[in-house]
């Protein structure tokens, strides 16, 4: 397209607001940003108080796109990255978690020079005492490069970048995109703008859909992505107990998926399963889907998702097992058959691009993910990126990803469960 047409990005995620900038950067000149809300966006997966940063991907392609977004993050990003270590465990003190041992060789193949740093048993609470469970029957590594990154905080900084470049913002019921509104080309239809919940049209000589888990609401799916909920906890500790986890990892267990950072400065604890999730129950034109609500959602959990947070607890932090939570809530994948992104042109539209499928673990790829998205946009994408990131004609069914996950299988939420959750 001509670096002169208007550009409409609905989502203003970590795919939306990235691209949007990037494509400012390269002489895109009329750009416009589309959500319900303002960024961060309240219920959006880009936003929270935390989300890892790590380099440890079983893929090389995404080893290596860790590494560059790691070096980012400290020189473009300082405040909102903290180098805390990521300790990552499995059951059993042989270390044989398949996925781990190839992320471990990726780092030394691709000569990355993260300290890495390998454990058995008890090493790990003798190394950091203020995770005080038995993790004795457990073994893995701790990249002590790796940390977590002010997730809310650095979506906020995009944003203002964004600002600063004058791209535009639409929200509320002016942002909130209802229908893409489309007509007959040659065989194929070309989108001519973007419907929003207070009935007006905005136009768009290209739309880029960076919709996330709400992406099924707008266009069908199919197999190529999946909208999943994923229970998150949070806990206030006292000072004193948030002083004893101090200088401790970012953990995560990979044979349940439970993970959990260490405590924020106002004492919060959060933790969460990184697992197949849960799929809720929508319907369009005869089409069952899986998504979030448009509207607001309760923070509500499943009780045997709660359970299991309580369980890793149970292994990591026993003392905090029982505590209630502060809040609790599902977190919304955008989940692929093996976890890759979909950062492609439709095959059906002139100029819709897709910019979605996180698959849990997009956001910290935040300082470099635009510019790998404008080069799909621009196609001047490396061969194997443009196939990585395609949208296929077909898709296999949505299940195990690309091998990082844990827990148990994914399952429909109930229409009770559905009733509390929206």
């Amino acid at each position: 397209m001509h670096k002169e047409g208007s550009i409409v990005v609905v989502g203003a995620g970590v795919f939306g607001l990235s691209t949007a900038l990037e494509l400012k950067r390269r002489g895109y000149g009329d750009i416009t940003v589309l959500d319900r809300h303002l960024p961060p966006v309240p219920d959006g997966s880009s936003v929270d108080i935390s989300r890892i940063v790590r380099p440890d991907y079983a893929d090389e392609f995404y080893a290596r796109m860790g590494v560059e977004a790691l070096e980012v993050w400290q020189k473009e990003y300082p405040a909102f990255f903290h180098r805390s270590g990521l300790l990552c465990a499995q059951s059993g003190r042989e270390f044989g978690n398949a996925y781990l041992k190839e992320a471990r060789e990726n780092l030394e193949r691709i000569g990355c020079k993260a300290t890495l740093w390998s454990y058995t048993g008890e090493e790990a609470t003798e190394r950091y005492p203020g995770i005080h469970g038995d993790l004795s029957q457990t073994s893995g590594y701790c990249n002590l490069d790796a940390g977590w990154a002010d997730a809310a905080g650095s979506i906020k900084h995009l944003a203002s970048l964004c600002e600063i470049a004058d791209i535009k913002f639409l929200t509320g019921e002016r942002g909130t995109v209802t229908e893409l509104i489309s007509a007959d080309a040659a065989g194929r239809q070309t989108i001519t703008g973007v419907r929003t919940a207070d009935g007006e049209a905005t136009a768009a000589n290209t739309v880029i859909l960076a919709t996330g888990a709400w992406t099924p609401h707008l266009i069908g799916a199919g197999n190529r992505f999946l909208s999943t909920g994923q229970p998150v906890g949070y806990l206030k500790l006292a000072p004193e107990e948030a002083a004893e986890m101090q200088g401790g990892p970012v953990m995560i267990n990979l044979s349940t998926g439970w993970f959990a950072f260490p405590p924020t400065d106002d004492h919060t604890l959060k933790m969460a399963r990184h697992g197949y999730g849960f799929e809720t129950t929508h319907t369009l034109d005869s089409t069952r889907y899986s998504a979030p609500s448009v509207a607001s959602q309760c923070e509500y959990l499943p009780a045997d998702a709660e359970q299991a947070l309580r369980d890793g607890l149970a292994l990591f932090l026993p003392k905090f097992r029982d505590r209630p939570f502060s809040k609790a809530k599902l977190c919304w994948y955008t989940d692929t058959p093996k976890g890759d992104f979909i950062v492609d042109y439709h095959p059906e539209y002139t100029n819709l691009f897709i910019a979605t499928g996180g698959s849990g673990h997009a956001f910290k790829f935040l300082p470099i993910l635009g510019s790998y998205v404008a080069d799909n946009f621009e196609g001047t994408a490396s061969e194997e990126q443009r196939k990585k990131w395609a949208w296929t004609e077909s898709a296999e069914p949505i299940m195990p990803g690309d091998g990082s996950r844990g827990g148990p299988a994914r399952r429909v939420l109930t229409k009770e469960e559905q009733a509390k959750l929206f």
